[in-house]
């Protein structure tokens, strides 16, 4: 079977990274979807400290990333990246479901 979403060396090292620093040890990370900005959805990372019955789970290496179930059918095929400049940082969703960004990037649509 394959993995909802893939995940790259440098998302996955900058996972790594926030669960290290957490205040409080996690299960891993949960990715999911949220209502916001111009078109209608943004992705949403959180720390997860227990898995729901119908998540999605993937382990890679020691990292557990959990997908909400309402999310999967948005991200089947996406690829997580992080990205770093001297301007900004922050991890990046290649999703090729998306139809359209906003002009600002802060959601899409499917």
């Amino acid at each position: 079977m394959h993995q909802a979403i893939s995940v790259s060396p440098a998302a996955l090292n900058q996972i790594r990274h926030l669960l290290a620093e957490r205040d409080k040890p996690s299960l891993g990370i949960r990715i999911g979807l949220k209502t916001k900005g111009c078109n209608g959805l943004a992705y949403n990372i959180e720390y997860a400290d227990e898995q729901h019955s119908l998540d999605e789970c993937i382990k890679i290496d020691e990292i557990t990333i959990l997908i909400d179930p309402k999310a999967i059918m948005f991200l089947i095929g996406t690829e997580m990246d992080f990205t770093a400049d001297k301007f900004q940082s922050g991890f990046v969703f290649n999703n090729p479901n998306e139809k359209g960004r906003c002009g600002c990037g802060k959601s899409f649509r499917v």
